[in-house]
């Protein structure tokens, strides 16, 4: 039905607008003691369990950063399937975004274009909400994503991680530091490694025994990506995340008009995929085999997500994606992972 839903009406709507519907749904699934129910539906099969940064995950695929910007859906999401749910990303200071409009659909690519620039509430009242859920009986593993507030000079980046570290590390499962979204100003610049090296050493100090992960952008060179590889092996990092939006727009069946009057931002979704697994397999070939690698782009069907586990992925995120295939997505996923394993086991 979820199809029909989407090309009827949802496709119809302000892209952020439909997003935060679905998002009052995902809410009330625990609010109104529905979480345990959807669970029984969703819930993936005990043979998909993966043991990774020294956290059990019920399920290798998870949610991206991005999709629940404040933690406030994270036992929803839990309730649909997904193993793990990465929130954010948070700063330090609260901040409200780039103006809107600020999120735009390339129906024809299964795409999206994003300008968020990283809207939040801030650290402090993320520490607080995620604590309650750290609480729950149920939840799925916790990632918190932190990136810079827009407000701070590049130069004072670290400073400002380090205040979202102190709050965040104690009330996150893993910590992810974010220097590759497009739609801050400055933040790629902090890939490079003269600046990437001091700032990821700073945050793992603060972060202590909590897995520190980096999460990187697609439109690295090969080499800057082995190079990044080889600093998180050397700074004893828990892994790495590959990849954010890119600001490519090339091979896209939207019509041109589309994409030219969504504008700036970052590019999710099907185009994303062959960079994305180029870039995993170049950092599973840079990387001890123990790393963990989290690959996320263009990621939709159960036969992406293997693709992924197959080429060195320890877990995986998706986002986009879910605004085309709905709240069930996680099931469908983990459902079809089951399936092609026994196919495998039985072939």
């Amino acid at each position: 039905m979820y199809p029909t839903l989407f090309n009827l009406v949802l496709s119809k709507l302000d892209p952020e607008r439909a997003h935060h519907l679905a998002f009052l749904v995902i809410r009330a699934l625990p609010a109104l003691g529905l979480g345990g129910l959807a669970r029984r539906f969703t819930a993936p099969d005990p043979s998909l369990a993966v043991e990774a940064l020294g956290l059990r995950f019920d399920s290798p695929f998870g949610v991206a950063a991005g999709f629940d910007k404040d933690g406030e859906g994270v036992l929803g999401l839990g309730a649909l399937g997904f193993g793990h749910v990465e929130v954010g990303t948070i700063t330090a200071i609260a901040q409200p975004g780039n103006d809107t409009p600020r999120l735009f659909r390339l129906i024809p690519d299964r795409a999206v274009v994003n300008r968020m620039g990283f809207n939040n509430h801030g650290a402090g009242a993320a520490a607080n909400r995620l604590l309650r859920v750290r609480r729950a009986r149920r939840r799925p593993v916790l990632g918190v994503n932190i990136g810079k507030s827009r407000v701070v000079a590049v130069e004072d980046a670290t400073a400002d991680y380090l205040t979202s570290a102190r709050a965040l590390a104690p009330v996150a499962d893993y910590l992810v530091v974010n220097v590759s979204s497009p739609n801050t100003p400055g933040l790629r610049g902090l890939q490079e490694l003269d600046l990437l090296a001091p700032l990821l050493g700073a945050v793992k100090e603060v972060a202590g025994e909590k897995p520190l992960l980096v999460k990187i952008a697609p439109d690295l060179t090969d080499e800057q990506v082995q190079r990044i590889a080889e600093l998180v092996v050397r700074l004893g990092l828990a892994g790495i995340i590959a990849t954010n939006t890119t600001i490519a727009r090339e091979g896209l069946r939207t019509d041109p008009a589309v994409v030219a009057a969504a504008g700036a931002g970052g590019l999710s979704g099907a185009p994303l995929a062959a960079r994305s697994l180029e870039v995993l397999k170049l950092i599973r070939a840079s990387v001890p085999a123990e790393l963990c690698v989290i690959s996320v782009g263009g990621v939709e069907t159960a036969e992406d997500v293997q693709e992924r586990l197959d080429a060195g992925a320890t877990l995986v995120q998706g986002y986009t994606a879910f605004l085309y295939r709905g709240p069930l997505w996680g099931r469908q996923i983990n459902r079809g992972l089951l399936r092609l394993r026994r196919a495998l086991v039985e072939a």
